[in-house]
């Protein structure tokens, strides 16, 4: 193999290259996910949807979703990021596409079907993107840089799902949501061409690559990697440490779930703010979680070099988590629509300030396993997704939408509590798998 002798002294980066390829990625993941959220009062008026139709839209993104993660780690560990993201990519234009085509006067029963399967689809052909990138990331970058590197994937979530607030209510407004659809679906083929031209699973194999980049990622990954063989799919789902991150995730993504199906629907149906403004509103909710998930990783790997991983990730986390449920109650008590845009924004930004410590943890728990370790976490933290999309509709025509909305505070705490039964510095080759949560001491040295 032929590695550039250029610059030996000092590495280039693509490293950083890739992982603005995977931020890319994240940000298209979310305009083409987030699209029919944006769209969803359109097509409810057009396709004479119920708001608990609806739900049962929404969810069947989440619940394909959710239980495609782990498969799709495995894909990518199969045959390697590079093909899997491309067919994933090209997968992304169909599904897309394919969802504007729903034809207008069919029985609703046969409608919501028919949009249950494709919006499932789309979630199954979306699910690898995050456990199969932590496999990049993991191959690309070094330790000390994981939760930034995660929380900046975060933030293109965060930033695809602004872009598509306003974005995608001008083009509804403008030509329709079928064909606000139909332009979105293309940006799939632009990233599968960019990641087939640019990414390689090996770094050593990409041409733009010289022997110090190679050597500086070699040595820092060696810190974390270990050369003893893969350990069985079951003794990871049995894993202490996983199992209480997931269940966490889980918790924490019920409340990232109540903003990314319910918030706009909230804002123009339940509020009353005009289509427009309620777009906007939604993207600066969506700003204001980039820059938290950046701010994030950013404290999580100064805390974790300072104190070790176990605390600095349990710190940021917990922080967070606990910050993020009095803002939603008090947004959703709040009389001036405002005043609980401002409020709701700030608790969807603690819930986003978390998400890259989540990952950085599990990379560091599941080590060359990666791909399967976020795999699982993304699993637990997706089906809240699709448990939150009907539950929520059905609380809100019994309780009101107040407790709807509110019901996230528990969710949020509740995944607090369980980053203490977390210890980000144990990987699953360091020691036996124990399932039972009481097996070992939480607190104190592993």
């Amino acid at each position: 193999m032929n590695i550039p002798d250029a610059g030996v002294g000092r590495p280039t980066a693509v490293r950083w290259r890739v992982l603005g390829w995977i931020v890319l990625a994240s940000i298209i993941a979310y305009v083409l996910r987030f699209n029919l959220s944006v769209a969803a009062p359109a097509m409810m008026h057009d396709l004479g949807l119920s708001e608990t139709q609806l739900g049962l839209v929404l969810g069947a993104f989440a619940w394909s979703y959710g239980l495609f993660q782990a498969p799709g780690g495995l894909l990518g560990e199969r045959i390697g990021p590079r093909r899997a993201m491309t067919l994933m990519f090209i997968a992304w234009f169909g599904t897309t596409a394919t969802m504007a085509m729903v034809p207008r006067g069919w029985p609703v029963a046969a409608t919501v079907t028919l949009l249950v399967l494709l919006r499932a689809a789309q979630g199954a052909v979306q699910a690898p993107i995050f456990p199969v990138t932590a496999g990049s990331m993991f191959a690309w970058l070094p330790p000390k840089t994981w939760a930034l590197s995660n929380s900046l994937s975060t933030a293109g979530t965060t930033v695809g799902a602004a872009l598509a607030g306003p974005g995608i209510t001008w083009l509804v407004l403008e030509v329709g949501w079928r064909q606000s659809f139909f332009i979105a679906a293309p940006l799939g083929l632009l990233l599968a061409a960019i990641w087939w031209k640019d990414y390689r699973d090996d770094p050593a194999e990409h041409h733009g690559v010289n022997r110090a980049e190679v050597t500086l990622i070699g040595a820092e990954r060696m810190t974390t990697d270990d050369t003893q063989p893969p350990i069985k799919w079951t003794q990871l789902i049995a894993n202490r440490d996983l199992v209480c991150i997931t269940l966490s995730y889980f918790c924490a993504n019920y409340v990232f779930y109540l903003f990314f199906n319910w918030f706009f629907y909230y804002l123009i149906e339940i509020r009353h703010v005009p289509a427009t403004l309620g777009g906007y509103f939604t993207g600066a909710q969506w700003v204001l979680g980039a820059i938290a998930a950046v701010a994030g990783g950013v404290v999580c790997d100064r805390l974790s070099a300072r104190l070790g991983p176990r605390l600095g990730c349990r710190v940021t986390a917990i922080g967070g988590l606990i910050a993020s449920a009095p803002l939603l109650v008090a947004g959703t008590l709040s009389t001036d629509p405002v005043l609980s845009v401002v409020l709701l924004s700030l608790s969807f930004g603690c819930v986003q300030f978390v998400d890259g410590t989540y990952w950085a943890a599990t990379m560091r728990i599941a080590g060359k396993q990666s791909q399967s370790g976020t795999g699982m976490l993304n699993t637990g933290g997706n089906i809240s997704g699709g448990v939150g999309a009907v539950l929520v509709p059905v609380l809100a025509g019994s309780f009101g939408w107040t407790i709807a909305v509110a019901s996230g505070a528990v969710c949020s705490l509740v995944a607090a509590a369980l980053w203490f039964g977390i210890r980000a510095d144990v990987s699953l080759q360091s020691r036996a798998v124990s399932f039972p949560l009481i097996a070992e001491p939480v607190i104190g040295p592993a």
